[in-house]
Order: structure tokens, then sequence, then C-alpha cells
């Protein structure tokens, strides 16, 4: 059971899972962009990469990912399109616009060229290569972390958490909500654009198909970071977020290693695993219902 690349991974799926975070439970919003903006932060990543300039292509996929949410944004709040088809439009779109930007070619390698990765290993010449991506991996996550919590922080910030409780409030309140909106999915997509980005130079190698059902895997991760106890302050709630992508993909780790399944039915568990968690509410209320009323004390 390989625990460094499981930890490597994990940390690298916790930007994926903050961005789903900021949709999912914030804002109360079923974006399916990030099937498409993952893949297109992951592209622009690895073009980027071939052309020598590895730390700009972290900073264009976050940029390019931070776009395809403005877009899904605008659908919803300019063209009146419903959540789940907005993002639907977009991440059909990105396909080509995925291809496009890879040349169209479905994947490219990144095979003996530079990325951070690389560049970092060099930098610390006495670390081991796991040792290294452990510790750049780890860096882009608590960075990433500590820059949402410092943005909830502020006024945009609280902003957005108002409109994601109570959006009818934020309007009374002469805030500008269609703004919110479009705002709270361009930084939750630029989170999903970075986390694609470092995948790209971690793996060595960028896909058209990567971000498939990649949104299964930052609700579960998000999901997971739930059952973790914790207070209630904003700081808590998202580290354990993050910390659901890690406990993740530990247990991926831990299953492969068990064999208890093939490889290919992990999104299957995924996704049933998410279907258990949203259902869950549901259950318990029904559960509730059964249990036999205690009887009221005689006169």
């Amino acid at each position: 059971m390989n625990i460094a690349g499981s930890l490597q991974l994990g940390f690298i799926y916790s930007l994926l899972a903050l961005g789903v975070f900021i949709t999912f439970r914030v804002m109360n919003i079923p974006d399916l962009t990030a099937d498409g903006s993952f893949t297109l932060g992951l592209a622009v990543s690895a073009v980027f990469c071939i052309s020598g300039r590895p730390f700009a292509g972290l900073a264009a996929g976050t940029l390019c990912g931070a776009a395809a949410g403005i877009v899904t944004g605008f659908l919803q709040t300019k063209a009146g399109i419903h959540p789940i088809l907005a993002g639907i439009l977009t991440m059909t779109g990105l396909y080509s616009v995925n291809l496009a930007v890879m040349g169209a070619s479905p994947n490219l390698s990144l095979i003996g060229v530079p990325t951070v990765f690389s560049v970092f290993q060099n930098a610390f010449p006495g670390l081991e290569r796991s040792a290294a991506r452990l510790c750049l991996t780890f860096f882009l996550a608590a960075a990433s972390a500590a820059a949402l919590v410092w943005f909830f922080k502020t006024s945009l910030g609280l902003r957005l958490r108002a409109a994601g409780n109570n959006e009818k409030m934020v309007r009374a309140s002469s805030i500008n909500a269609e703004a919110v909106r479009v705002a709270a999915l361009a930084i939750a997509n630029a989170f999903v654009g970075l986390a694609g980005a470092a995948l790209a130079q971690y793996q060595g190698y960028a896909d058209i198909n990567s971000g498939a059902g990649i949104v299964i895997v930052g609700l579960a991760s998000v999901i997971l970071g739930e059952i973790i106890p914790h207070r209630g302050r904003a700081v808590f709630v998202i580290l354990c977020a993050a910390l659901g992508a890690v406990i993740y993909r530990l247990l991926i780790a831990l299953v492969l290693y068990l064999n208890f399944f093939p490889a290919y039915m992990l999104r299957l568990v995924s996704a049933f695993i998410v279907a258990l968690a949203l259902a869950s509410p549901k259950a318990r209320a029904a559960l509730k219902g059964l249990r036999p009323r205690k009887k009221a004390p005689p006169c």
C-alpha cells in the first residue's frame, strides 16, 4: 500500500474538494462544470509545461477554470438556465475547447518536460523524490485552504456565505445576488482548475477524459470530511473538506490493496457512497417516524 502516493494525490484532490465545497455546501448550487474545468486546467497546464513554463501553467489553469465558472454563472443568471443544465452546457462545450487547447490530441505526454515537481526537487536535492512531491502537494493544499479561510472573512466572502444561506435576504439587503453567484462559481472552478493543473504535472500527462465523473470524487471528499468531528467555524469546516479528499484517497488505496474489487469499480463505489450520504437525512427522518411515541403519563 503506497501511503505516500495516496497522500500526494489526496492533497491534490483537496483543491478539487474546496471548489466543490463552495458550490455544493456554501452556495447550495448543483454545479457540473467541474468535469470540464478540471480537464481545462489539466490541458492548459500541460501545454504551458511543454513550452517550459510550469509555474505559469498552474496560474493559467486556475484562471481558465475561473473563466469556465464565469460562463456557467452567466448562463444561470443572465440566460435564466437551470443550474444543472448550465453546468452541463459548459461542460459539453469545454470538451471541444480542451481538445483545441491540446492541439486536437486526446492526450499529451510530459515525460522529460520540466514541471513544478521536478523544479522543486532540483531546488532541494537533499530530498527524495517522494518526499519532495509530498512537501509540494501539501504546500499547495495548505496555501489554498488558508486562502479560502481568509476569503470567507472578506466582505465578498461574507456576502457569498449569506447568499448561500438565504438569497432572498441578500436581495432585500440591496446586494447583487447574481454577481455573488457568478463570483462563487468562478472561485469554485478556479480551485478545480488548479487541481487539474497540479494533477497534470504530478502524473506527467494530460488526458481528455481525466475529468469524467470528477464531481463525484469531489462530493465524496466533501462528505467524508463532514464525518470528521469539528466545530462549526468556517476554518474547521474548510479544513475538514480538504482532509476529506486525503481520507478518500487513503480509502481507495486500502481497497485496492485488499483487492475487494477491480479498479474500474471505484467510480461506482464513490457514487454509492455519495448517494448514501445524501439520502441519510431522509432515512434518519423515516426512522424517527417509525419509533413508538412515549405514552403520556396518566393524570
